[in-house]
């Protein structure tokens, strides 16, 4: 059988229908013949003859059959009694024991759902926890089960007691903003907001939800994560006067560290956030095509996630459209971290290009406006993107580099919807360079370096590469869903050709080694198996919650201590080990220790792609498309597909 390949080209599939299932498909039955119905017609007959004789004989002996029966009615009677007695307990048995028969266990949760639910955890350790002015009540505590009546602070049940309310004066010196800058999440172990990674991490997220909202919901997670979701979203709506049709300036950091100075600040102290009291200045931006383009990915991609609160989602339509014209707009673009080392020692920009598309492809999705895919089919924009240059570099998906996933999200409209001209061009290109990245991720064409441990090693063996093998995992999966829902058994990598399989394989032994099936036999995901790392990067959990309000620099004993944390911050992934797989749980070293925002949500990301609960599998096809028309054009079919 010939199935022609969604994808471009061809294929061929086997199928050898069954030989009894082809020879029963063809059975007719055969009119019987004037022999054949003289055959029956004599065979009725006699049956009919031996019927009446029968009859005749039995009436000669009846009246000796009644005498035997009278003799046995008392007999029969008895047996008839017997025998109710006997069906009347065993119902009675049957019964009973259907009604006290137990249910059956649910069936055990694989170790990527037990993961995923300890991951999501680490969300709710980073919050920058306040009172809500703007917020709904769900949105003002950790958990939707232990919310607080008053809106807003942490109650005395929140699941972590050794956090409370944090950062309530953040923001406080804006005269343009009422209220300030409160709430949101605190980016790793120190105690600094940085809008560029929260941004990028609620966008991942609400993808991970529209792909896999179904199995999140299956898990018993999706409540959770929404609640992560919306808590970043309606921080980031602070972050630029979100109401209004343009603005000139938005707000991209919270807190500063300077290099060895001896000046309170987030850097050079060592204090819980619930007290800090020292000044956390704020940065303005006039200039953030990168961060804009970010921000409006994230505020695009999450009202898909709250499709069904309508006035919601529209908010969240509207402002990502005016920080995406933003972003745009501004003059003398450079990128928000250009000359301010305040942000460029922790997250520095390399370009804004990337966002472009990123963000132009999630308001694509979000609005169904054909503007937008316009824009980013331009092949102008995909060269500024630097997307010529081949580098293995352009492959890898982080915080920083949104053009593998971008690039990945635009080819699930070439394979689902097939748009045809004129936008097949730019469409097969992006599918094809998603396919060279998925090949780039298989050992054998050693693109990237991977340690003996077989952790692959995207980031060229720099520290805390464990985040970057996540969000590559993430995408294998995406890559991999997309191709079984379009019923394509595989895709090449030049010659070869490789099964969907291949890339499951790699998706999961990337997420194992960092479970734990690594050298060191050690997990990476705080909380999850035996072994975990105990010395956390993490001001909030190595400082005791014991009363005592520490100052600057009296946290410092606990920062040098080699005792483990008093609090376990669990569903933290650390940074991991280097590239020779080695770690060291060193409280004082980030690189191996160090928890991220951005690390866990490409972690949270792959846990869901790869989980398996209740039958929930694969991707929700639908979910992306809520808002995209169908395309009326009259265009010619695609030309062939070649990797």
């Amino acid at each position: 059988m010939h199935y022609s390949n969604r994808w471009g080209g061809s294929f061929e599939i086997q199928h050898d229908a069954p030989a009894e299932d082809q020879q029963s498909s063809n059975m007719q039955f055969d009119p019987p013949t004037p022999r054949r119905r003289k055959e029956l017609v004599e065979t009725q007959l006699g049956w009919l003859l031996a019927q009446r004789q029968y009859r005749k004989k039995n009436k000669e002996n009846c009246a000796e059959f009644c005498v035997s029966v009278c003799k046995m009615k008392c007999l029969r009677w008895v047996l008839l009694a017997a025998l109710i007695s006997v069906v009347v307990t065993g119902i009675s048995m049957i019964v009973g024991r259907r009604m006290t028969k137990r249910e059956e266990p649910a069936p055990k949760a694989d170790n990527y759902t037990v993961a995923l639910s300890v991951a999501l955890q680490f969300f709710n350790a980073q919050k920058c926890t306040a009172s809500c002015p703007f917020a709904s009540q769900f949105r003002c505590n950790s958990f939707s089960h232990i919310m607080s009546k008053s809106a807003g602070h942490l109650t005395k049940n929140n699941a972590l007691p050794w956090r409370g309310d944090s950062g309530l004066q953040d923001g406080s010196e804006l005269s343009d903003l009422k209220g300030g800058l409160v709430g949101g999440y605190y980016d790793s172990g120190n105690n600094m907001k940085f809008h560029f990674p929260m941004a990028f991490s609620m966008t991942l997220l609400s993808w991970s939800v529209a792909e896999y909202g179904p199995k999140y919901k299956a898990i018993g997670e999706y409540n959770h994560i929404k609640d992560i979701i919306k808590w970043g979203i309606d921080y980031l709506l602070l972050t630029f006067n979100s109401s209004a049709p343009s603005i000139s300036k938005m707000y991209s950091q919270v807190g500063i560290s300077q290099r060895n100075s001896t000046n309170p600040d987030d850097g050079y102290c060592w204090q819980r956030p619930e007290d800090i009291n020292y000044p956390r200045p704020v940065q303005t931006s006039t200039s953030a095509p990168d961060l804009a383009g970010e921000v409006a990915a994230a505020l695009a991609a999450a009202s898909l996630v709250f499709k069904e609160e309508n006035a919601y989602s529209k908010r969240l339509v509207h402002a990502a459209k005016t920080v995406y014209r933003f972003a745009q707009e501004t003059v003398n673009k450079a990128p928000y971290s250009t000359e301010n080392q305040m942000i460029a020692q922790f997250y520095n920009s390399t370009g804004y290009w990337d966002e472009y598309i990123w963000a132009s492809a999630w308001l694509f999705y979000a609005t169904g406006n054909y503007s937008y895919l316009a824009f980013v089919t331009d092949p102008n924009i995909y060269k500024n993107a630097n997307a010529d240059l081949k580098k293995p570099g352009f492959r890898v998906f982080s915080w920083d580099n949104k053009l593998p996933g971008a690039i990945l999200l635009l080819s699930r409209l070439r394979i689902f919807l097939n748009p045809g001209y004129p936008l097949e061009d730019m469409l097969g290109r992006f599918h094809a360079d998603t396919s060279k990245n998925m090949c780039s991720y298989l050992r054998q064409f050693r693109v990237f370096n991977w340690t003996k441990g077989g952790l692959i090693q995207l980031n060229h063996g720099k520290p805390r590469q464990l985040q970057y093998a996540a969000n590559a995992a993430f995408l294998a999966s995406v890559y991999a869903d997309y191709m079984k829902e379009s019923r394509v058994p595989g895709w090449h990598c030049g010659s070869f050709y490789f099964n969907i399989s291949s890339l499951r394989s790699f998706a999961a032994s990337q997420v194992d080694y960092i479970l734990g099936a690594n050298p060191k036999n050690i997990s990476y995901l705080v909380g999850f198996g035996n072994k975990f790392p105990k010395n956390v990067h993490h001001r909030g959990a190595s400082t005791p919650h014991d009363g005592h309000k520490y100052p600057c620099t009296g946290g410092w004993k606990w920062r040098d201590s080699e005792a483990p944390n008093p609090n376990v911050i669990t569903g933290a992934m650390v940074s991991g080990p280097d590239k020779y797989d080695h770690f060291f749980d060193t409280r004082t070293d980030g690189d191996y220790t160090e928890p991220t925002l951005a690390g866990n949500a490409g972690l949270v990301a792959a846990l869901v792609a790869l989980a398996k609960s209740n039958g929930s599998e694969g991707i929700d096809k639908n979910a992306i498309f809520s808002s995209v028309q169908p395309f009326f054009l009259n265009s010619p079919p695609p030309s062939a597909w070649k990797p």
